[in-house]
């Protein structure tokens, strides 16, 4: 089915671009609110026709100011309208707009702007500018530079333009030659490059073409259509595949409303204002929301707290049961009725009470974590995917969720597992390759179109897909056994006080893991138990570590022999994005937690 599906989404999206996308978005819904984003003054909007007039605009600009189709345009913003006007100017100009992430130090954006022979550099202020004037001198292909913010405050670059002043030095030739220009790119043609973190070595540039991002919208849309106007927030950052997809591309697909969240951590009051219909989160944004949930419950007065509790509980009975295909008894399903309206304020609570699709990806989210939201009305999809993909490989279908599984391919998606149990992947959503890297192109994508995902998984009879866990993470300890450590760590995240964790054991004699203590049911429960609010006395305090030794043992109660943790250390300090342990998607940095705790890892293998 999946090659006669592939074949039907082939034919729809005949030559269709990004760009076509986009100015079909404005010709039908003109005065629909595109882009939506906050000031001291209240939330300010871009209808879609007002939305293509600024595209123009700055595309205009660019053909002015020499760029050339196929040249690269850099950005680095955070989530924004400009961010989003900046890339679809890029691509009508017929260049290719590539995003960079904030967190990356001058020697990696240097070797990015050389890589991909950026023409132009979008920086979002001066603080991000001075990033770039350190390396400016070693950036020969680099001619401009666009300023967003505050372009007056950097000064001794004659290259440096503001935003606000190119929009307007667009002329008839320069918007004659956008309109002949978006219409003349193909859809082989590339719509982004996706810089990967480069953990293994230098980041590799994946080519993204428009034929790619259209397919994957088309086959996206087959799985959950989303309407004109359906309300979603931009915070992930836009360098990153998942949110380029969910947030940007799915976007001009359907002339969904974009809200921007500019800082991710703000995510939290920016749900409850929104209110969302469609959220895409990274498993770290979801336990974080429900660590403060378990929060707030834990500071109810009884009754109340036993009475929220128990709606939970009879909720996730439920839920369990459904997932196993059982029927659920009479009493528990009417307790669950009846439990609705507590779920229902929880939700509200949160800002999800008006979600339609809920998802999660990027990285392994634990089981018992979905079940905790479907019990509250707020059904997870789980998804999984990568930049080699254009983002999805899986998706969860809506009404038809295996909790535990990151669903069936995506419609057009063929999948199959080569002899190791890697998983293989091929669709129209499977990239061109690695810019300017032809043999990593060859090791990664084979010569009859499998994309070879580096992550091993199973295949049930449905087609549901289970990832065991990245191929060159698996653990081997010292007597040979394979060990996947991120399903030990989200059994570990799912216990109260933990917040994070770290399995060591390559190449070890025994498990042991690195324990990070969750802030806020931390803080709430030290309260109860009268225990300073200090992380660095808690992480060392024996009643501390007497429960986190319990969660220990319940967790090694559902492991074998040999992934059992025999020893533990709790760090004391949170690991975050700015720390360094995080990536910008908040997924763990296993080769930075290794070698920053490397001292204390020794010291639990010491004699």
């Amino acid at each position: 089915m999946s090659r006669e599906e592939r074949a039907d989404i082939d034919r729809k999206v005949a030559g269709q671009t990004v760009c076509t996308l986009f100015q079909d978005a404005v010709a039908k819904y003109p005065n629909l609110d595109a882009l939506k984003w906050k000031t001291p003054q209240g939330w300010q909007s871009l209808s879609w026709q007002e939305y293509g007039e600024r595209v123009r605009a700055i595309a205009a600009a660019f053909v002015k100011l020499g760029v050339k189709p196929g040249e690269c345009v850099a950005i680095l913003a955070s989530n924004r309208p400009e961010h989003y006007l900046v890339d679809l100017a890029a691509l009508h100009a017929g260049a290719v707009p590539v995003t960079i992430y904030s967190t990356l130090a001058p020697p990696q954006i240097e070797y990015i702007l050389n890589h991909c022979e950026a023409a132009v550099f979008v920086a979002e202020n001066p603080e991000v500018y001075a990033k770039l004037a350190s390396i400016r001198s070693h950036l020969s292909k680099l001619r401009h530079v666009v300023a967003i913010d505050r372009a007056g405050e950097i000064a001794n670059d004659p290259s440096v333009l503001s935003l606000a002043a190119l929009e307007g030095q667009g002329d008839a030739p320069a918007y004659a030659e956008v309109d002949r220009r978006w219409r003349a790119v193909k859809p082989d043609a590339l719509a982004t490059l996706i810089y990967t973190s480069g953990t293994t070595g230098p980041p590799k540039g994946v080519m993204v073409t428009h034929y790619n991002v259209c397919w994957t919208a088309e086959s996206l849309d087959r799985l959950f259509p989303r309407s004109p106007g359906m309300r979603h927030i931009s915070y992930l950052p836009l360098a990153h595949i998942a949110e380029r997809m969910a947030g940007y591309y799915l976007h001009l697909k359907s002339a969904s409303t974009c809200y921007f969240c500019p800082n991710p951590q703000q995510i939290g009051d920016y749900l409850r204002e929104v209110r969302p219909e469609f959220f895409f989160a990274v498993p770290r944004i979801w336990e974080k929301l429900h660590a403060g949930l378990v929060a707030a419950i834990e500071k109810l007065d009884e009754p109340q707290r036993s009475m929220v509790k128990q709606a939970i509980e009879v909720s996730l009975q439920k839920v369990r049961l459904e997932q196993r295909g059982e029927a659920v008894p009479a009493d528990i399903q009417e307790q669950a009725q009846n439990a609705a309206f507590i779920t229902a304020m929880i939700r509200e609570r949160v800002g999800l009470d008006a979600i339609k699709i809920a998802s999660s990806g990027a990285a392994p989210i634990a089981p018992e974590l979905i079940e905790w939201f479907f019990a509250i009305g707020v059904p997870i999809a789980e998804v999984y995917g990568q930049s080699e993909d254009t983002g999805p490989t899986s998706w969860n279908r809506p009404g038809a969720i295996k909790i535990g599984t990151v669903g069936q391919a995506i419609p057009g998606v063929e999948v199959k597992l080569a002899e190791d149990g890697e998983l293989l992947v091929r669709g129209g959503n499977v990239t061109a390759g690695y810019y300017k890297e032809p043999e990593l192109t060859r090791e990664t994508f084979d010569a009859e179109g499998w994309l070879h995902s580096g992550d091993i998984a199973t295949i049930d009879e449905q087609g549901y897909i289970r990832i065991v866990d990245r191929k060159k993470e698996i653990i081997i300890t010292a007597g040979g056994k394979n060990i996947a450590p991120s399903n030990i760590e989200n059994m570990l995240k799912q216990k109260p006080l933990i917040g994070q964790a770290c399995v060591i054991g390559d190449r070890r004699p025994f498990v042991s893991a690195l324990i990070v203590l969750d802030p806020e049911t931390t803080l709430a429960w030290a309260q109860q138990q009268e225990l300073p609010a200090d992380f660095t006395v808690l992480a060392r305090h024996p009643k501390v570590q007497g429960v986190i030794q319990g969660y220990i043992e319940e967790v090694n109660q559902s492991l074998s022999q040999v992934e059992r943790i025999k020893k533990f250390v709790i760090v004391p300090q949170e690991w975050t994005v700015d720390s360094g342990e995080l990536t910008p998607t908040m997924k763990m940095k296993r080769r930075v937690v290794h070698e920053k705790y490397a001292h204390l890892i020794e010291q639990m293998y010491q004699g």
